[in-house]
């Protein structure tokens, strides 16, 4: 059986990876009619079609979305054994993406990794924000933030800060003219600040437990956004009641813009984890930034 040229290959998983000829003859540094013609010849010695081209779009046929998840990430594999070699020179050098949220970017990832960046110009942080469950691999990226509990089982999963508390908090104006809630429940009778993200599709249920009684409670109000940025704007400005992690309301909370509520029922649980693939080797880029953002003790 003849072996098929690997130039091939990678020039057909760039082209479903970009979407795109004209995108993908880019990134390649070839024409988009060589990359056209490369990849045509590829169909044509499997004798089975691997994209579908249009006028506006190119996408990967059931044949080229197999072919891909059977030898895409095995480029990457390649790839980061070639960024591996940056450790025989004398600084770490390349880009290390990572997906995370607005709030952990601001306080965690930035102050903790400023230092380093000063210190290795030549080490680069790309940070998606992003409120949907990427699929980092399939998005090459090189790690993600999630809270522990979220982190699919096959990813390596390391804390990079404490346990996390949900608080439930609405301005003093707005409690002088609404009842305080006393159990989850009540939160049905009052307007609430919600967000919708991207994976779920739909607003997702506000969770509580109080001695081992797990409580959800869909609600509904005025307000509904896509990140948690300006939540707590909202909350202080007496549109409703908020739900997110206690830490982000912290200024508020202490100068007294917000109250909060139903602590009995918002116990802590398992802090930011920065995680990426179990079977991808490490840069020395990317071993520099999880050093400086890994924080062992907690769970």
């Amino acid at each position: 059986m003849p072996r098929h040229n690997l130039n091939d290959l990678l020039a057909f998983v760039t082209v479903a990876r970009e979407g795109s000829f004209t995108r993908a003859a880019a990134h390649l540094g070839v024409s988009q009619s060589a990359l056209s013609q490369t990849v045509s010849g590829l169909e044509k010695r499997l004798k089975i079609r691997l994209l579908t081209r249009t006028t506006r779009s190119v996408s990967p046929t059931s044949a080229g979305e197999r072919l891909m998840h059977a030898i895409g990430h095995r480029f990457d594999d390649i790839e980061a054994e070639l960024d591996a070699l940056t450790e025989l020179r004398d600084k770490p050098a390349g880009t290390v993406r990572i997906t995370c949220g607005d709030f952990v970017l601001r306080t965690v990832l930035l102050p903790r990794l400023t230092p380093l960046l000063l210190e290795y110009p030549d080490v680069k942080v790309e940070f998606d924000i992003n409120y949907g469950f990427r699929d980092i691999v399939a998005d090459r990226f090189d790690a993600g933030i999630r809270f522990g509990a979220t982190v699919d089982k096959d990813m390596i999963a390391v804390p990079i800060g404490p346990k996390v508390r949900m608080a439930v908090l609405a301005s003093p104006a707005y409690f002088a003219s609404m009842p305080v809630p006393k159990k989850p429940e009540d939160l049905l009778d009052h307007r609430c600040i919600d967000i919708r993200y991207p994976t779920l599709g739909g607003l997702d249920a506000w969770e509580f437990e109080k001695r081992g009684r797990k409580v959800n409670v869909r609600v509904e109000g005025q307000v509904i956004l896509n990140t948690s940025a300006h939540v707590p704007a909202a909350a202080v400005s007496g549109l409703g009641i908020a739900y997110l992690p206690e830490e982000e309301f912290a200024p508020h909370i202490e100068e007294g813009r917000l109250v909060q509520v139903l602590e009995d029922w918002c116990p802590s649980f398992s802090g930011y984890h920065l995680y990426y693939p179990s079977r991808r080797l490490p840069t020395p880029a990317f071993s520099l930034v999880l050093n400086a953002l890994r924080c062992d003790g907690f769970s």
